[in-house]
């Protein structure tokens, strides 16, 4: 299993980090990987897409027969392999203008549904595959079909809701840098955490939430990884109000923001939360295996 996983993890991280990358490297070494830098293109953008599905389906065979859990692994670490070597939100920050800065936050709030669409692409690649094997996704011994389509769809907005706040709480405990207390915000404001911070508060977080809410819901994955793409515009809707953000742009370097969200890049939410969110998903299947059977 430890040499499927890590096949289907090398497909992303050959294809889509190492191979792809010159489709969103930044001219400058300490450029951002980002829609706003403007380094991916539209034809890249199409590109990164037909890739990412060819890395779900190779993926999938390499794991094979366990193809349909594993493949889906591809995509997200070759994305991580970007997200890593990608500069930060704070030089972003640095390289706009300050009072284009709330431009640039608005726009930022929607980027993330583009990662989103090419990891949605790498699980297109492992369904795609799974039609040609002509084998059957067999349901995890741990999940019951819900009563109704209402429960269903309740369920379902419950944890995409509780994903976005667990998620939300968690990477403001975890993504942590110097801190220093706002006399007139009367909060504390952050500076830009280090990549590997990032790292492990959004994998971590994310697998908290995705643990809670099969353990409690019994839904899949999926609306945690969804919730990673709707994250990023939540706390840019609640933390960056106008006149906040001029306080923090006269007051603060542009490394500093009012809330540890913000000064993660779309790339890096939506890459180790999707990573975080199967991780998760899978811990509280074997927690829950272990309750019924110890």
């Amino acid at each position: 299993m430890k040499l499927r996983i890590a096949a289907a993890v090398a497909t992303g991280v050959v294809l889509i980090g190492i191979l792809a990358w010159p489709l969103a490297a930044s001219p400058e070494p300490s450029g951002a990987v980002s829609l706003l830098a403007r380094t991916i293109s539209f034809g890249s953008a199409i590109t990164l897409a037909v890739l990412a599905l060819l890395a779900g389906l190779i993926a999938y065979f390499l794991s094979w027969p366990y193809g349909r859990e594993i493949g889906i692994l591809a995509v997200p670490s070759g994305l991580a392999i970007w997200a890593v070597r990608s500069s930060s939100m704070a030089g972003l920050m640095q390289r706009t203008a300050a009072e284009q800065r709330q431009q640039l936050l608005a726009s930022l709030k929607w980027e993330p549904v583009f990662w989103l669409a090419i990891v949605a692409a790498g699980f297109a690649g492992v369904l795609i595959a799974q039609k040609i094997s002509r084998r059957k996704a067999e349901p995890v011994g741990s999940e019951e079909k819900s009563n109704s389509i209402s429960n269903m769809y309740l369920n379902a907005a419950v944890a995409l809701a509780g994903s976005v706040l667990i998620a939300q709480f968690c990477i403001t405990i975890f993504a942590r840098d110097v801190r220093i207390f706002d006399d007139q915000l009367r909060k504390l404001v952050l500076a830009q955490p280090a990549v590997g911070q990032i790292v492990v508060a959004v994998l971590v977080s994310f697998g908290l939430a995705a643990f809670v809410v099969k353990a409690f819901l019994n839904v899949s994955y999926i609306w945690p990884t969804i919730a990673s793409a709707l994250i990023t515009a939540f706390a840019i809707s609640i933390y960056v109000k106008q006149d906040v953000l001029q306080h923090l742009i006269q007051r603060w370097p542009a490394a500093f923001f009012s809330n540890a969200v913000i000064s993660i890049l779309p790339v890096q939410m939506v890459a180790f939360g999707t990573l975080g969110s199967i991780a998760g998903y899978w811990m509280a299947v074997r927690y829950i295996y272990w309750r019924k059977h110890a």
